[in-house]
């Protein structure tokens, strides 16, 4: 089942371009905040619905970590996600420097790989030190 396309309103633009502007991954609530900056009078949930309309268009992606709260994305290029378990810091890294998982399982003729999502967890470098 294919959606209508809806039509982008001011607020929904406002989002998109706050959350494409920024690399860190915010959540809804760092998001709610940085658009109130331009639209006072915006509401949790209008960032909320238009985040998860977004989402659904594949404008932006949603990335859900266990114990985490959800966070999001407006990077649609293929990437994946180093999340710090001690910071919560997530930074992309370019999916070709790892396999290409999709064509090694194509290959196996079991399984056609429709999209991917791969966050891999680990110590960042501040958090090292």
């Amino acid at each position: 089942m294919s959606e209508t396309p809806t039509r982008m309103t001011r607020q929904r633009s406002i989002l998109l371009e706050v959350l494409r502007e920024s690399h860190a991954h915010p959540t809804a609530d760092e998001l709610h905040s940085k658009v109130r900056e331009k639209l006072p009078n915006v509401s949790l949930a209008t960032v909320y619905r238009n985040l998860e309309l977004l989402t659904n268009q594949g404008e932006i992606r949603t990335i859900e970590l266990p114990g985490m709260p959800r966070r999001y994305d407006g990077d649609t290029y293929p990437h994946y996600h180093l999340h710090c378990v001690e910071c919560g810091r997530i930074v992309d890294i370019d999916h070709r420097v790892l396999p290409d998982m999709g064509t090694l399982l194509k290959k196996t003729g079991r399984f056609e790989v429709l999209r991917m999502r791969l966050e891999l967890e680990g110590i960042c470098e501040d958090c090292r030190k």
